[in-house]
């Protein structure tokens, strides 16, 4: 009978190791740069951060559409010759589009976008709430009676 080993830290290496060849942001085939976007909701307003290393504000668009947020844009690739050795390009480019759903009621003149250090800040200022409001019902011939509700959409 044959005696079969097994050697977790060699397979916990090479798992390891598959995983940490290829950096995060590389393209590999069928892969697309995506940049790191955070999301914080304050008491009157989002916030969304997109680090965008290498990347100039020419290179980024931001639009509002149908109350869909999209920030897009394209970093290009770097080229460089070498004539002898080992080169290994991690660094990853392409285009890029990162679309986000806003409540209903985002006024677009009111978004504010900034970018700098690589770095882009878009600030979204919360929909106003809608407040409720007294609807004076009749029930049958008698008098009105006042019910709290609120609108809906």
């Amino acid at each position: 009978m044959a005696l079969i080993r097994w050697e977790p830290a060699r397979e916990l290496n090479s798992l390891f190791g598959s995983i940490f060849d290829t950096p995060t942001g590389a393209v590999s085939a069928g892969r697309r740069w995506l940049p790191a976007m955070d999301l914080v909701e304050t008491d009157d307003r989002f916030v969304l951060r997109a680090d965008l290393p290498g990347l100039s504000e020419d290179d980024v668009d931001v639009t509002l559409e149908n109350d869909v947020l999209t920030v897009s844009g394209q970093r290009k690739a770097e080229t460089e010759t070498r004539e002898k050795g080992y080169y290994r390009v991690e660094r990853a480019s392409g285009s890029f589009r990162r679309s986000l759903s806003l409540p209903e009621g985002v006024d677009p003149d009111a978004i504010e976008a900034n970018f700098d250090k690589g770095v882009l800040e878009v600030r979204i200022p919360k929909p106003e709430q809608r407040k409720p409001r007294k609807v004076a019902i009749t029930v049958g011939g008698g008098e009105p009676k006042t019910i709290e509700g609120s609108e809906s959409a």
